[in-house]
């Protein structure tokens, strides 16, 4: 039996440490309305006005069954006689398949299509989609196949803004590293540079590092707090072992989420003031304690509720508004498919983020805390603690939350248990316009069950933490995934711009190579060096000095391969794209293809 009692109002709750996920501590339920949202505006355009009718007139009706067959037409195909241009290009080994809109969100050649509020079934729309907004693909999927499509919240849904909301947590977490762990009070002058850190990076705990490496694990790039480390000694700590380091937990810390950017700042900075003041570090502290540290403040800004009181209070501050999100959904869900989420935030925090996501699109379009947003789900999971809920031998107890008073019903696999002294459970009081069940923790097996999924590849679910959304939802269960990058959108930009340059880089490493294959042969017959070789040497790194990110270089490379960042993508994501909404950009029955593979000795001879 669950050991929390029917009705039990739950509090706080959690570790504070995140398991993929965004806060998931508690503030108290929300008893009021935290904020107001914007009254919903429709533009005068025809073509917009038409869109939005389209799209909020099935919510009009009773929900349809969700049970797709093979006559199951989504509500647009009337618009299939639009002019569609459709291309394939590939960068690399990978695909990308392309409809929609230009880069600047229009249409091109109708010059109408408002990436802001349209989606792949507006007319207009469909015709070409500005590169960034693609969906890429590593290995084939036939969206025909799939009958449900989940989402996470944090970091998926909602993309917060890197400046105001790591700015929030790094503050919180130098506060609690003063007051609560004996750390001096001159941190509290420190600031945050939210761009210099990158997803992909591993944390050496023990010598104060932080690394970026290839796929194959080879230590490319590596820093000494913000000293970058010689060669020499690259080689010497990284390079000289007998037995390969695996990189991996305990020594090392992944920097895997957008959350962790800070985390892996702020360790940076306290390795620095170690190094140059010792005596002001507590007592037996090294590297690997300072870390523990660093994890220990984050999760008290997590329990007690700082950062999620904050983002409560001012969302559009902390959080990009999608106007796109309620679209794509409502697509996804009239092309007979089953919507969810599953967030490792609890109730009274995923209501308040949802409610600002969606309130322009509620039915009702008017108070915040009418629950509206939820007939955008089928099954709503909070407190998820992923990646363990994609366990079924995990015997977390699933409760039903009860959305209006926050309080926490018990349930028998989902099927309420009446409360004692009483013939039926406690329902909530106003039933709302569908049906959409809220429930906190339990597992996969629960969600399967509740959503009547036959087949676990019948699934694809959309993240951002490779482990604890793509790497456990895919390895374990076998279901579809789609990791969202929001760096790419920014990368893929920079990789048109110095498109010329990459060419140019590409035919030097050609010429280096016969360059030094002539020096090799000639110093082996006659000693003889050639000048040329230091210049193209020089002017090939200078090139390479152009590209992207000041320290790190590009998320997806290291040198000429592939980062170790990359290669997971490659690994366990089916799809990956820079927006969760990019969805919205393509047909609910999209077969994504990925290119053919290629090996190095066929790049020459197909002329790639």
């Amino acid at each position: 039996m669950p050991s929390t009692p029917t009705g039990t109002r739950v509090r706080g709750g959690g570790t504070g440490r995140r398991e993929g996920g965004g806060p998931d501590s508690s503030y108290p339920p929300p008893s009021r309305c935290l904020f107001k949202p914007p009254r919903m505006r429709i533009t005068k355009r025809p073509v917009a006005a038409l869109c939005l009718s389209v799209l909020s007139s099935a919510h009009s009706a009773a929900r349809r069954p969700r049970q797709r067959t093979s006559a199951s037409r989504p509500f647009f195909s009337s618009y299939s006689s639009f002019p569609r241009r459709v291309s394939s290009r590939s960068v690399g080994s990978r695909s990308m398949v392309d409809v929609g809109i230009d880069e600047k969100g229009e249409g091109i050649e109708s010059g109408h299509c408002d990436q802001g509020r349209h989606i792949w079934s507006s007319p207009g729309c469909g015709l070409e989609t500005a590169m960034e907004k693609q969906i890429f693909c590593n290995r084939s999927l036939n969206m025909k196949n799939i009958i449900a499509v989940g989402f996470d919240m944090d970091y998926t849904l909602a993309q917060y803004k890197s400046e105001t909301f790591e700015s929030l947590a790094y503050d919180g977490t130098i506060k609690k590293l003063v007051r609560n762990l004996g750390y001096p009070p001159e941190l509290l002058e420190w600031t945050f540079d939210w761009k210099y850190m990158v997803r992909g990076l591993v944390l050496d705990k023990k010598r104060g590092n932080i690394l970026k490496m290839d796929r194959h694990k080879y230590v490319k790039v590596a820093y000494h707090g913000f000293k970058e480390m010689s060669k020499e000694d690259k080689i010497a700590t990284y390079g000289n072992t007998l037995i390969r380091d695996s990189f991996d937990e305990p020594d090392y810390a992944l920097v895997d989420t957008l959350f962790s950017l800070g985390e892996a700042y702020l360790f940076a900075q306290l390795v620095d003031f170690m190094d140059s003041n010792p005596g002001k570090v507590p007592s037996g502290k090294d590297y690997g304690c300072m870390y523990k540290d660093v994890r220990a403040a984050v999760d008290l800004c997590h329990r007690d509720g700082t950062l999620k009181q904050m983002v409560a209070k001012d969302p559009g501050r902390y959080i990009n508004k999608d106007s796109r999100i309620v679209p794509m959904l409502k697509m996804l869900r009239d092309s007979h498919r089953s919507t969810f989420l599953v967030t490792n935030s609890l109730w009274d925090y995923t209501n308040v983020v949802m409610n600002f996501l969606c309130a322009e699109h509620n039915s009702y379009g008017g108070s915040a805390c009418n629950f509206q947003w939820l007939e955008n789900f089928d099954v709503v999971v909070t407190g998820s603690s992923k990646p363990g809920f994609f366990h079924e031998e995990n015997r977390a107890n699933l409760f039903e939350v009860e959305p209006e008073s926050g309080m926490l019903l018990n349930t028998d696999n989902g099927t309420l248990i009446p409360q004692v002294g009483g013939t039926s459970p406690r329902l909530p009081p106003k039933p709302l316009k569908k049906v959409c069940r809220v429930f906190q923790g339990g597992n996969v097996a629960h969600l399967h069950k509740l959503l009547s999924i036959g087949a676990s590849s019948q699934v694809l679910y959309v993240g951002d933490h490779i482990y604890g959304d793509i790497l456990r939802s895919k390895k374990v269960l076998g279901w579809r995934t789609m990791l969202v990058v929001p760096e790419l959108e920014e990368e893929v930009k920079l990789l048109r711009k110095n498109m010329d340059f990459r060419k140019m880089l590409r035919q030097l490493r050609r010429e280096q190579d016969l360059v030094e294959d002539k020096l090799h042969r000639l110093k082996w017959t006659l000693r003889f060096e050639d000048p040329e070789i230091d210049r193209k040497l020089h002017l090939s790194s200078e090139l390479h000095q152009l590209e992207f990110h000041k320290v790190w270089g590009q998320l997806m490379k290291t040198g000429f391969q592939n980062s170790r960042f990359a290669h997971q993508v490659e690994r366990f994501a089916c799809l990956y794209t820079s927006q969760v909404t990019n969805l919205s950009l393509y047909s609910p029955d999209k077969y994504y293809r990925p290119s053919e593979d290629f090996m190095p000795h066929e790049f020459d001879i197909l002329g790639l």
